[in-house]
């Protein structure tokens, strides 16, 4: 189960990269009036998809260590239910698909940015925050 752990602290960092990525792409994308091609596609998909993946690993975690023994603190809690609402908040840019490409640059940089705001403040949930 330390195995699980780990993989689940790591990948945090690989979901902060590609949301900086992200941010600074979108961004530009928004303010020189780019086109949403599929390389920005890829960077949306990529970003919540890897939401997914830390999601679906912090909740076996959760639900494997709560039943092992260590049960389901308040902490625990507030730390899942806020990575959940960033993980929705992470799809939401597939509902402006059809919409023109200086507003889907801007929905899904606000929506990478919303996100990121929530990983902060989910994190920080945790006894420890970073530097767990």
């Amino acid at each position: 189960m330390n195995f699980l752990l780990v993989t689940h602290s790591y990948l945090r960092w690989l979901i902060l990269l590609v949301a900086v990525i992200a941010v600074i792409k979108f961004a530009i994308g928004w303010l020189r009036g780019g086109s949403f091609k599929g390389m920005d596609r890829g960077l949306a998909s990529g970003f919540s998809g890897l939401m997914d993946l830390q999601v679906t690993l912090g909740l076996i975690l959760m639900i494997w260590t709560g039943l092992a023994g260590v049960g389901f603190p308040m902490f625990r809690i507030e730390h899942a239910g806020t990575m959940i609402v960033a993980a929705v908040v992470a799809h939401l840019p597939a509902r402006w698909k059809n919409a023109g490409d200086k507003i889907r640059f801007r929905n899904t940089l606000f929506c990478v940015l919303g996100a990121l705001l929530l990983i902060f403040f989910g994190v920080m949930s945790l006894p420890g925050g970073w530097s767990r």
